[in-house]
């Protein structure tokens, strides 16, 4: 883990990580599964980060937000996002799969740095809808989002299937 840096002089800068930054975005994962009470849940590896954020297929961007001071830069947090598509808008979106901050870092206005970016990117590539989820119990987040004008979807709930349960409705396809 990395040791934390003095707050005063803290230079904060955004930017698009690189394949280079994969190390550092898994552990910012793997530390976001622990705070959701999730540790042994990913499964993720570096190589599967570097084949879907930087490969020929790339599925998801990402923003990694650095505190510099002097001549010291680290890793404060990220965010991970993709394109959907809204059939009953007909353009694309934005889904945020993941916002993490660590918590020597927190209340430095990085979380809302690296929502305000992705809402950015949204705006500029023309998409109306920025959308991402979050934990009925995580109150913090909750109250952090509202004040930044996000609404809680009471109507809608996600629907998942995965594993065993993917595997047999794939075989039900004709």
């Amino acid at each position: 883990m990395t040791d934390p840096l003095p707050n005063r002089n803290d230079e904060l800068n955004l930017r698009a990580t690189t394949s280079a930054d994969v190390s550092q975005i898994l552990e910012f994962i793997r530390e976001l599964a622990t705070y959701e009470r999730e540790p042994d849940a990913v499964l993720a590896t570096e190589a599967d980060l570097l084949r879907d954020g930087f490969g020929p297929n790339k599925r998801f961007d990402c923003v990694i937000a650095e505190l510099t001071n002097a001549d010291r830069t680290i890793a404060a947090g990220f965010a991970l996002y993709f394109y959907n598509y809204s059939t009953w808008r007909g353009h694309a979106g934005i889904y945020l799969e993941d916002l993490y901050v660590s918590p020597e870092h927190r209340g430095k206005g990085i979380g809302k740095a690296l929502l305000t970016r992705v809402a950015a990117i949204a705006v500029s590539e023309g998409c109306p809808r920025f959308e991402w989820s979050v934990l009925d119990w995580n109150t913090p987040s909750i109250d952090f989002y509202k004040q930044l004008g996000a609404v809680m979807k009471s109507e809608w709930k996600g629907m998942q299937v995965s594993g065993e349960a993917l595997a047999a409705l794939a075989t039900q396809s004709k």
